[in-house]
């Protein structure tokens, strides 16, 4: 039987879980909930960076993105900050919608699938 590896889980979700050499986070949100949309889509990312590393992949093995904006006026300065953070040529499939989030002040979310 396959392992499954579940990182940082609570009673309601885990951070990230791999399972045949794919992994899969959680949405990811910011920490600093006063920063404006680019630091917060930095810090989203850097704490994706860590979620991978910690699986022994990177960002260069990503396949799919889902992005949720609070507004999506924040889009141009979000993807600003996502393609400087994305290797050259090695974007994933990606969605990237408009919606409520559960926090407020939160201005993006993240979900990333990766594989090893």
């Amino acid at each position: 039987m396959s392992r499954i590896t579940r990182t940082e889980a609570d009673t309601i979700l885990a951070r990230a879980v791999e399972y045949h050499n794919f992994v899969y986070t959680s949405g990811v949100v910011p920490r600093d909930t006063g920063a404006d949309i680019s630091a917060q889509t930095a810090d989203v990312l850097a704490q994706i960076d860590a979620l991978l590393e910690a699986h022994g992949t990177d960002k260069t093995r990503l396949l799919q993105a889902q992005i949720w904006l609070r507004d999506m006026n924040d889009r141009a300065a979000m993807n600003a900050v996502w393609a400087a953070w994305l290797p050259e040529g090695l974007a994933p499939a990606r969605a990237c919608v408009e919606a409520k989030l559960a926090d407020p002040r939160w201005l993006v979310e993240i979900m990333i699938t990766a594989c090893r």
